[in-house]
């Protein structure tokens, strides 16, 4: 009689064991030397009809030519992040976005950029923020990220490390655009931001009024290392020294190849009092959600009762993309060594 116990024990542990190998087996891996890239240009009240044909054409042309930037680094064995590097280079050099050349006006008429980057595989970053002559703010993360002991640099001082290690550095009038002006003049005097362009739309102007501003990208590279940057301008008419999400690590910028590498935008303080990007790792390493649940859950069930609208686009480490936002659109797109490619603007 005692016989019959003992077998029913051991029956169990092994029927356990073989469980748990199955899970493993079924478990998904990144396949070898494979590689991926995702970017945003922006969320918001991103619809069809507030876009003439025109306006589509350039953002799809300018976000794909990002992708295809990172893309190619990617496929010549390249790193993750020269590849984030050259997609947010892309986007900065184009009035379309709010980043870099398309940067907005803060209330005094002046330009105040921030930018971060991550490497997931040693968990250095390196950010700027409130910078007004740096012609490519993502560089200057990079260089604070490499070539200094700090994360975070900011204003002046940022100008003139970046400055000694070759940066390229601009006159004010490089960030002009009529567009970005017009915005800021019908604001001044009032008590209110915007978010990049969010309020008001002139047609036949390439540049839209409906999106939250901020540039992102995050990418996983042969190696299996993901990295993740994010570049803006920040919000029309923000007071003079005001810092989002963007620069602080872990708000709007992640990476850790024990899980995903993350880019935000939208209402920068709600990411930054929900950590958000943070969040959505810890939510997947500690709490076992897929990375949809945790995008879902911080965007909706944090941000969202707070009052906070935006975006993230997530990589996780095994080279799969995903991407949610609570507004009505986001520009997006990602290019995957398998040969997925999407690039999409509106509703999900």
């Amino acid at each position: 009689m005692k016989k019959l116990p003992l077998l029913l024990i051991s029956l169990l542990l092994i029927i356990s064991c073989k469980e748990n190998t199955s899970e493993k087996k079924i478990k998904p891996t990144r396949d070898p030397n494979s590689f991926a890239i995702v970017i945003h240009g922006g969320a918001g009240g991103i619809k069809k009809e507030y876009f003439t044909e025109a306006q589509q054409v350039a953002y799809t042309q300018k976000l794909q030519e990002a992708l295809d930037a990172g893309y190619t680094i990617l496929e010549n064995g390249g790193i993750s992040l020269d590849a984030i590097q050259a997609a947010i280079n892309i986007m900065e050099d184009s009035p379309l976005f709010n980043a870099g050349k398309g940067a907005v006006y803060n209330s005094e008429g002046n330009q105040e950029m921030d930018a971060a980057i991550m490497d997931g595989n040693t968990l250095n970053a390196g950010a700027i923020a409130g910078v007004n002559h740096i012609k490519n703010p993502i560089l200057a993360a990079r260089m604070v990220m490499d070539s200094s002991k700090h994360v975070l640099l900011s204003g002046k001082g940022a100008e003139i490390i970046a400055a000694k290690y070759g940066i390229e550095m601009v006159d004010s009038s490089y960030f002009f655009t009529e567009k970005r002006m017009n915005q800021l003049k019908k604001l001044q005097g009032k008590e209110k931001t915007e978010l990049d362009h969010s309020a008001f739309l002139i047609k036949n102007e390439l540049i839209d009024d409906h999106k939250y501003g901020t540039v992102g990208a995050v990418a996983i590279d042969k190696s299996g290392n993901i990295a993740a940057g994010t570049s803006t301008g920040g919000m029309t008419n923000k007071k003079y020294g005001r810092i989002g999400d963007v620069p602080i690590i872990g708000a709007g910028t992640y990476a850790n190849n024990l899980t995903c590498g993350i880019s935000a935008t939208g209402t920068g303080e709600y990411f930054i009092r929900t950590v958000a990007a943070h969040e959505v790792s810890s939510l997947i390493k500690f709490n076992h959600f897929s990375p949809a649940e945790a995008l879902h859950e911080v965007l909706f069930n944090q941000i969202g009762p707070l009052g906070g609208e935006g975006g993230m686009i997530l990589l996780d480490k095994n080279g799969d993309v995903y991407w949610d936002f609570n507004s009505s659109g986001m520009f997006r797109g990602f290019k995957k060594s398998s040969g997925e490619t999407k690039v999409e603007m509106f509703e999900k």
